[in-house]
């Protein structure tokens, strides 16, 4: 018998399956996870077959170096080779991305000493002729108790005292790593009922999961849950995935944020129990491998998590929900930069599982693929808040004069409001008074942008780099410096002089708490919310995370600042984005009770704004299919980006050109480029765009395009970065 092996490798030239010689007896299937010896050293590897004999003869095979004790399940390694073929990267790269968490560094599980006290221990306890001293008879009493207790907290050396004299045995065992939970409301247990439109909603995903369970088919590319804010969609998604549990399948529930996955998980084990796992990059990696574990074991049935929750190690999948699809943060930027809901429909597919897409503001592409459930009422009856536009042009200060006064009534009333400004730091950049020159990140071509809070620095948001704040231009020597822009850490300063640190009606303080990428983990950012959420008035600020999903009922004010901001960028989905985040920050107000959205932007009659000022997602959405087809954009075209990037700008053009050669436009694609990008953590970057009508064809002439030029020694140093559908 024979194993053929993937390698897990980095280089793009490595592709294929490696034949290994199994030993007789070995418990090796595909998916199993190996060390082998591969180019002089012994490396990480998946089984992808396990075949009778090898093309190759037997004294050329060497046997497995070992065989690791966890194991991919067979349908994954399969999604790895779509994924490799459909992102044009390689099996390789799209296995790492589905490893159990742990793999590379072989971590196992975590063993403790544990103690549990014998019969004869429990006689003791019962009997006060037994010499106990006050803390070996409290060890007892709370062994009895509790079963089994982890020994280092109650006292190692106490307890071997109590081993010797037959009182307790104490064993090496297996605990499992569980993360955090968060405190979960008894109110959040009870199932509401549900309205009219729910019901009609859920009534459609139980029968289409019915009959994918019956072995019949179903709506292909499954349902788009289409609700205003407040409409009730998780109560949808919670009522399905019990649902498709009591039928013996499991559940994969998608976020578009770490910092959401707090909430949603809540909400599920408050409802189904311990069944619910969760998986996100912020938990310790011990913690990630034991959920992975339990999901594998078929001890949990249901993921809750952000992006790489799709790849849970979960069989019979019955249902996959992904929440607030219309978010970017579902697209992956490493390699293979997939797309979460892309892979959350192969999956669907594959599993003969229902897909449940949901959104306030879904996507074009799905509004156009999918079919729709709409929720258009909020489950209390209340209406939408009222959405005014105030026009910014010819002001300087970040804060229209109505929305000062807004924030002071809110304060007056002791009421809460939510801020949004999606651009973090103090100001955009520094330039220099006298001779213009702009302070710029050594390894980018953009601008450092000034943060004052803990030491005041300049920093790049893209690579990181940081320094100190600069007191004169390198230029011409000048000392007059200005600061240009605001972000959220200035927005802070200002609202806590104009707004914040008062009384109000109740007595209580006025915090303004800020919420965004510079607040330090997912940890700090769940506690900002809880303190919000606790707090009986207040501001919540921050960028775009402050409109993702978040349940607050008694806010009474949203603010959008610099709301065409987002149109400004040169991307086709630009009047998507900006009337996603206007009509999400506006759902997050008068939830419960009356509510007020003030829109601050440059471009009052920009349709995005009018749109969402109206609440009009079908009229946005519409209009935005009509203009795409007209220009054939997606989801009436595909498009895969090329980069590529070296050190040397001549390296990268030659790169793309040579691609650019081997890209001849047919019926099938059209080819844009090569063009110039901004440089980047220190590489000159490239790239080319290739437009496509036929997906698989473009896809494929893409992969082989970039498998030859990539191999070619000249452009050996030159890295290609492949995005299909780029975000």
């Amino acid at each position: 018998m024979i194993a053929q092996v993937v390698p897990l490798t980095r280089t793009r030239a490595v592709k294929g399956v490696f034949d290994y010689r199994l030993d007789d007896g070995a418990d090796v299937a595909v998916g199993s996870l190996v060390r082998a010896g591969f180019g002089g050293r012994s490396v990480l590897g998946v089984v992808a077959a396990v075949r009778e004999r090898s093309d190759l003869p037997d004294e050329r095979l060497s046997g497995l170096d070992a065989v690791l004790p966890a194991r991919l399940p067979a349908d994954l390694v399969e999604l790895a080779s779509w994924m490799a073929r459909e992102y044009c990267s390689t099996p390789a790269r799209a296995l790492s991305v589905l490893l159990p968490p742990g793999t590379a560094r072989e971590l196992g599980e975590k063993r403790v000493l544990v103690a549990r006290a014998t019969d004869a221990g429990r006689a003791a306890l019962a009997d006060p002729a037994v010499p106990l001293t006050g803390g070996q008879r409290s060890a007892l009493l709370r062994l009895v108790t509790a079963d089994r207790v982890v020994a280092a907290s109650v006292g190692t050396e106490l307890l071997r005292r109590l081993e010797g004299r037959g009182l307790v045995t104490l064993s090496r065992e297996a605990v499992g790593r569980r993360p955090a939970r968060h405190a979960v409301s008894s109110a959040l247990a009870a199932a509401p009922a549900l309205t009219g439109e729910q019901e009609r909603a859920l009534a459609a995903i139980l029968a289409s999961l019915a009959r994918r369970g019956a072995g019949g088919g179903g709506e292909p590319g499954g349902f788009l849950l289409h609700g205003v804010t407040g409409s009730g969609k998780t109560e949808v998604y919670l009522r399905a995935a019990a649902a498709a549990l009591a039928a013996g399948r499991s559940v994969i529930i998608l976020v578009p944020e770490i910092g959401l996955t707090p909430q949603a998980l809540a909400r599920f084990e408050a409802r189904l129990g311990d069944l619910v796992a969760v998986m996100h990059s912020g938990m310790g990696e011990g913690a990630r491998r034991d959920e992975w574990m339990r999901m594998a074991r078929g001890e949990a049935r249901v993921c809750v998590g952000p992006r790489s929750a799709v790849f849970a190690p979960l069989s019979d999948l019955g249902l996959i929900v992904v929440d607030e699809e219309h978010e970017s943060s579902y697209k992956h930027e490493g390699d293979p930069r997939y797309d979460a809901r892309w892979v959350a429909a192969r999956r669907a597919s594959v599993h003969g599982a229902v897909l449940v897409a949901g959104s306030a503001t879904p996507r074009p592409e799905s509004f156009e693929s999918l079919r729709r459930l709409r929720l258009a009422s909020r489950v209390d009856g209340r209406a939408l808040p009222a959405v005014e536009v105030l026009d910014m042009r010819g002001l300087h200060h970040p804060l229209h004069p109505a929305t000062r006064l807004a924030l002071a009534d809110v304060r007056r009333a002791g009421a809460k409001a939510i801020v949004l400004l999606n651009r973090r730091g103090w100001s955009n950049f520094i330039s220099c008074g006298d001779c213009g020159h702009v302070f710029m990140c050594p390894n980018c071509e953009v601008a450092l942008v000034f943060h004052r809070a803990g030491r005041p620095s300049v920093a790049c948001h893209h690579c990181g780099h940081r320094e100190p704040v600069p007191e004169r231009c390198p230029s011409c020597g000048s000392v007059s410096l200005a600061r240009h822009g605001a972000g959220t850490e200035r927005l802070e300063h200002d609202l806590l002089d104009t707004v914040g640190g008062s009384a109000t009606a109740q007595g209580e303080s006025f915090p303004v708490l800020r919420l965004d990428a510079d607040s330090v983990g997912i940890d700090a950012r769940a506690r900002i919310l809880e303190r919000f959420a606790a707090a009986p008035a207040g501001i919540l600020l921050g960028t775009q995370m402050v409109a993702k999903g978040h349940d607050f009922p008694d806010v009474a004010l949203g603010v959008v600042l610099d709301a065409d901001a987002t149109l400004r960028f040169p991307d086709f989905r630009a009047e998507e984005r900006t009337f996603a985040l206007v009509t999400q920050l506006a759902g997050r107000a008068g939830r419960g009770g009356s509510g007020r959205v003030l829109v601050q932007t440059m471009a009052p009659d920009a349709r995005p704004i009018v749109f969402a000022a109206r609440h009009d997602s079908d009229g946005f959405v519409q209009g935005e299919l009509a203009r795409r087809r007209a220009l054939g954009y997606p989801p009436f075209s595909t498009l895969i980006r090329i980069v590529c990037s070296s050190p040397e700008a001549a390296a990268a053009g030659a790169a793309a050109a040579s691609l650019r050669q081997r890209l001849e436009p047919t019926d099938a694609y059209s080819v844009l480029g090569p063009a110039p990008l901004f440089a980047l953590r220190g590489r000159a970057r490239v790239q080319i765009v290739v437009k496509a009508g036929d997906r698989a064809a473009a896809i494929a002439a893409v992969g082989a395009a970039v498998d030859v030029v990539a191999g070619a020694k000249a452009h050996r140093g030159v890295a290609f970065s492949v995005d299909v559908d780029p975000q």
